[in-house]
């Protein structure tokens, strides 16, 4: 299962991380984020020690999102050492998600 990720953890659980984050912006109202969320729960498993995949609720947890300018939702932001190294926004398909997270595994 994806992390809980919020204001307070983001540091500890994202920047600190030693493997490659993938973090899914989302809110409770969003339905392409409904739709994208079983994704997000099959890469969390199918990576599960090798990357760490967190869910981020944007309506709970302001400052991170205004932080990484967070517009639109759905949003997938991958990290590694600290840093965002790419993003995707919207609804796509698993492929173009392991792809990413891939690139620094």
């Amino acid at each position: 299962m994806a992390v809980e990720i919020t204001d307070g953890n983001f540091q500890n659980e994202v920047l600190n991380s030693n493997v490659p984050v993938m973090i899914d912006f989302w809110a409770e109202w969003c339905g392409p984020c409904k739709r994208i969320a079983p994704i997000v729960d099959e890469v969390s498993k199918e990576y599960a020690g090798k990357a760490k995949v967190g869910k981020l609720n944007v309506d709970d947890n302001q400052q991170v999102a205004m932080q990484y300018g967070i517009r639109s939702i759905p949003a997938l932001l991958f990290f590694h050492n600290g840093q965002v190294y790419d993003q995707i926004i919207g609804v796509t398909s698993k492929d173009k998600i392991v792809d990413k997270l891939r690139m620094k595994l």
